[in-house]
């Protein structure tokens, strides 16, 4: 009786929610588990409003992993647009001036980056490849790397790292340039009696010294439990890199790591593909801010952001959603005001505008990857009613991993009322998981959902729990 008259209230006068008992197949999968039922936060409801949403903690501040991203993802798509795209840049303070074999820089060559997604080796090639064809063969005053399009320029700069493992690429915090990622490819394998290693692409100066890695007897997919920091030492002639833990026997990986310093990599990249281009270039490099009124000699630019957000949330790429988020705030940063701090004020000004509360809401870096960030369940339904309300709407639909499809939801839900059918952005830490998006009913009804698991073992015990949650809801009529 008492929902009947909520039902009807909620009709007539806008009953929003009831408390939820947690649904049987769910307290089935948290018995099983052994996770208490309090560790499960919930807001289930039908995009259309047509019966009250089911709530459970669901106004509490809890740690939203990596289903912060859809924020970040929304919040973009509405301010920055679809066609937004980062851009990189070639310039030099005056005009090339002729010189005997070709066109000479007198200055140094200035790289500005302008957080572009796609700038990998290919394009940083074909940027200098385009200089090279304009006539220049000649830069007298070195590389000058300008990051100053976030404040500060170098993010990663004393930070203390996230985990144990801050070679491995989700651990990058990107800077305006991010070039490559911040990443180069290694390429190890063992022999029955040894281990070697090299780089791809191989770079003068850079020696890799794989001699004091053991063999390990691991499956070569979990070849990564046993790797142990990279010691890197100064030599005369560049970089020694010690690698050092055990590797699989007969093993064969490659895997693109942060280990060498990004200015080091940069310069000595944009370096070799100039030589190999037929250039020459001064000897002085560094880290600044370009000259007011540096002239533009070439151009790369990113893909839509639409583009790059279907991959970014797809794959749940921590540092692309960090170079996303850190575009808020310098779009719309004040003078001297930190980026970080603009990007939380703009995010912050978006959920005011949609008339989400944001209470509950803790920012970092806008990825979920962080022991800080939190959100209630009530927040992120609002966020995925305001998404789907907006004009992006089906942008953001489509960067949504599929149950049981693509993604990181490719081997999640592949057998059941969900498969193919729900669209979800998963999150993993190893005390918080969730599953916030969208999962239609059986009569193909959408329904808003999100559910957020946090408990010391909530990364090994908790995903039944939230995938029985999601074939309920798929279950209903």
């Amino acid at each position: 009786m008492r929902a009947w008259l909520c039902s009807m209230a909620f009709v007539l006068a806008g009953c929003a929610s009831v408390p939820a008992p947690v649904p049987d197949p769910v307290r089935l999968a948290l018995d099983k588990a052994g996770l208490p039922a309090d560790s499960l936060g919930f807001v289930l409801q039908p995009l259309d409003g047509s019966r009250p949403a089911l709530r459970q903690r669901a106004d509490d501040a809890m740690a939203p992993a990596s289903t912060m991203k859809l924020l970040t993802a929304t919040v973009a798509l509405d301010r920055l647009g679809i066609n937004h795209r980062g851009r990189t840049e070639l310039l030099s303070a005056a005009a090339p001036v002729d010189g005997l074999n070709g066109s000479v820089i007198e200055g140094p060559l200035i790289l500005r980056g302008g957080a572009d997604p796609d700038l990998d080796w290919p394009a940083l090639w074909w940027l200098l490849r385009q200089l090279r064809e304009s006539g220049v063969r000649e830069i007298r005053g070195g590389l000058l790397v300008d990051r100053s399009l976030f404040s500060p320029a170098r993010l990663d700069v004393g930070l203390p790292p996230f985990d144990e493992a801050p070679e491995f690429d989700y651990n990058v915090i990107p800077d305006a340039l991010h070039l490559n990622g911040s990443l180069l490819d290694f390429e190890l394998q063992a022999t029955a009696t040894r281990v070697a290693a090299r780089t791809l692409p191989a770079l003068p100066g850079l020696v890799v010294d794989a001699g004091a890695m053991t063999l390990s007897a691991r499956p070569c997919k979990d070849w990564d439990e046993d790797w142990k920091s990279a010691v890197v030492q100064p030599t005369a002639e560049g970089l020694a890199l010690k690698l050092q833990g055990a590797f699989p026997s007969g093993c064969r990986q490659r895997a693109p790591l942060q280990i060498v310093d990004r200015q080091w990599l940069v310069t000595h990249m944009v370096r070799q593909f100039w030589a190999e281009l037929g250039g020459t270039m001064g000897p002085t490099d560094a880290e600044g801010p370009a000259p007011a009124g540096a002239a533009v000699l070439a151009t790369h630019r990113g893909r839509p952001l639409a583009e790059v957000l279907r991959g970014v949330m797809k794959r749940s790429d921590n540092a692309l959603t960090r170079l996303v988020y850190l575009q808020l705030g310098a779009q719309a940063a004040q003078p001297g005001e930190a980026t970080l701090a603009a990007s939380e004020r703009v995010v912050r000004q978006w959920l005011a505008a949609h008339a989400v509360d944001a209470a509950a809401l803790v920012l970092d870096n806008g990825s979920g990857l962080s022991r800080s960030e939190r959100v209630s369940p009530a927040l992120l339904a609002g966020v995925l009613r305001a998404g789907q309300r907006g004009s992006q709407a089906p942008e953001l639909l489509a960067t949504l991993p599929i149950a049981g499809v693509d993604g990181t939801l490719s081997r999640r839900l592949k057998d059941g009322p969900a498969t193919g059918q729900a669209r979800l952005k998963t999150g993993t830490l190893r005390d918080a998981v969730g599953l916030a998006g969208f999962v239609p009913d059986a009569s193909g009804r959408p329904w808003v959902f999100v559910a957020l698991l946090n408990h010391p073992e909530a990364a090994r015990k908790g995903r039944p729990v939230l995938d029985a949650l999601v074939n309920w809801v798929a279950e209903q009529r």
